[in-house]
């Protein structure tokens, strides 16, 4: 299958303006996020998706400096940009990962994109997200190019085109939908976040990385863990932003919402 994998990407976010290209190591948080996500081995084709915002210019020209492919497209229609990357590079399937996930662990890209893999014919959509285990900021959905494009025919809610997958994810009885969970069977999706939305998310991930990156540059979700049980004040770090989700502010529209109401508890 042609599967390419895409970051999407822009810089005007309203929570942390220019989020993604704050400093990191001896680059920034997007530079360092594709060079995790690049070693995972299921990942071959990579795009960087971001908008046709003037203000994204600048994201465009750090890919080309890295021979990475960028695609521009709409600003805030993220279903849009998705299936216009599938259209534009003839995929058969997509793999969306959000690039406010800098400390993605490349093994959990492996393991969701191997699982549909596996049997690839059995899925229309796969993910680690509903329900959600890992800890935040560790997102991966691999959906089929026709799954997205009958969501992108379809959707007519602005949260399902702002956020690609709901559309499907909240149809269980038209697509077919898969997910795994993390191998030690404890939730930690509300209970560490390393999702990047806030000032305090990015002094925790700096922190993390200025621990780890130098003996272990490609450090995992457990390597993550153990430092934190020996540095508990770390954790204080952006605690106070622990459980925030988007479909807070959706809850009601979606219909298919039992795991977040009771996450939200």
């Amino acid at each position: 299958m042609n599967i390419v994998t895409v970051i999407q990407a822009r810089t005007t976010s309203t929570r942390l303006n220019r989020k993604i290209l704050l400093p990191l190591g001896d680059s920034n948080i997007l530079i360092k996020m594709i060079e995790r996500v690049l070693t995972a081995n299921t990942v071959n084709k990579l795009v960087v998706a971001t908008t046709t915002d003037p203000k994204d210019d600048e994201i465009e020209i750090h890919c080309k400096e890295i021979e990475i492919d960028c695609f521009r497209g709409h600003p805030t229609n993220c279903l849009d940009r998705h299936y216009q990357v599938g259209k534009k590079y003839n995929a058969d399937a997509i793999v969306k990962i959000p690039s406010d996930c800098p400390l993605i662990d490349p093994l959990i890209i492996d393991r969701v994109i191997g699982n549909f893999l596996e049997n690839p014919t059995k899925w229309d959509y796969y993910s680690n997200l509903h329900p959600a285990t890992y800890p935040d900021g560790n997102d991966v959905e691999v959906m089929t190019m026709t799954a997205l494009e009958k969501a992108w025919k379809n959707a007519d809610k602005d949260y399902e085109k702002e956020h690609t997958t709901p559309y499907i994810w909240e149809r269980p009885n038209e697509f077919r939908i898969g997910n795994v969970k993390i191998e030690d069977g404890i939730d930690y999706s509300t209970i560490l976040r390393w999702t990047l939305d806030y000032i305090e998310d990015y002094w925790l991930i700096t922190t993390i990385f200025n621990n780890l990156y130098k003996d272990k540059p490609y450090f995992g979700v457990y390597d993550i863990i153990n430092l934190l049980e020996k540095n508990p004040a770390f954790r204080d770090i952006n605690e106070k932003h622990l459980g925030k989700y988007w479909y807070q502010n959706n809850l009601d529209q979606l219909t298919n919402i039992d795991e977040y109401k009771a996450k939200l508890k």
